[in-house]
């Protein structure tokens, strides 16, 4: 049992759940509490190891027999160090990190996110989330854009990361990708096209702008066309996310009608 704050595992874990330099250099993540971790398990995902507290619930304690019988390193931890390396307010008492291992690319991808600016976790987690309930092919991550392997975005994504094909590309690797696949840029923008008077039926990459700026300035340069959601009311206006989640299932209404 790990019983010194000093023990090299929950030093790793500190480090990942508090630096992105770390994640990189580690080419790891830490993800926290029972039902992450069995999303984790039954993706396949790899682990490094996993730590976990004796007062875990019979859920918690399945789970830690099923990720040792996958032939994965778990280590029982006084149940204060782990609190004391949780990201989160309620611990769950099981926590893994692991291998940075995102899903590929498909070859023929037909509809891209693009998570432009977002630099608030809960919306990126959210987009992500929203993405893979949408069988969205792929998340491509651009430069401004907060870590998409940071803990809060983990926790808001609800397992999206283990679905999805998530990837950090500069701008040009982004608009090379998309035109080898053929697929038109469009940003979601105030004053774009009413997204329900435009055909999103063809291949497309949709750009979402970040909270307090919007898009990028190289996001708007390459741009082939600007999306809008026509608001009634007053606001200015929407999160991120709620932009986000409407033109993402706007694509999938047009495409499952076969029409605009």
């Amino acid at each position: 049992m790990i019983t010194s704050p000093h023990n090299p595992r929950l030093k790793l874990v500190r480090a990942l759940q508090r630096r992105p330099r770390a994640r990189r250099k580690e080419r790891a993540f830490v993800i926290e509490g029972v039902r992450l971790v069995e999303e984790a398990l039954a993706s396949g995902w790899p682990f490094r190891f996993a730590l976990y507290a004796a007062n875990l619930n019979e859920r918690g304690r399945s789970l830690v027999e099923a990720i040792r019988a996958a032939g994965w390193p778990v280590e029982e931890t006084h149940p204060d160090l782990l609190r004391a390396v949780s990201d989160t307010a309620t611990p769950q008492g099981v926590l893994a990190v692991l291998e940075e291992h995102p899903r590929p690319l498909p070859p023929h991808p037909t509809f891209l996110l693009i998570p432009d600016s977002v630099r608030d976790p809960g919306n990126l987690g959210t987009l992500l989330r929203t993405a893979a309930a949408a069988r969205v092919d792929a998340v491509l991550i651009p430069p401004g854009t907060t870590d998409a392997f940071a803990p809060k975005v983990l926790r808001a994504g609800m397992g999206a990361h283990f679905r999805l094909p998530i990837h950090a590309l500069t701008w040009e690797e982004i608009v090379s990708r998309c035109d080898a696949w053929g697929l038109r840029l469009m940003l979601a923008e105030m004053a774009g096209t009413p997204c329900w008077e435009a055909d999103l039926r063809a291949p497309l990459a949709l750009v979402i702008g970040g909270e307090a700026e919007g898009a990028s300035a190289e996001a708007r340069a390459r741009a082939e066309t600007t999306l809008g959601i026509p608001m009634p009311g007053d606001g200015e206006s929407l999160n991120a996310a709620v932009a986000g989640a409407i033109l993402i299932f706007e694509v999938v209404r047009q495409r499952l009608r076969g029409e605009p």
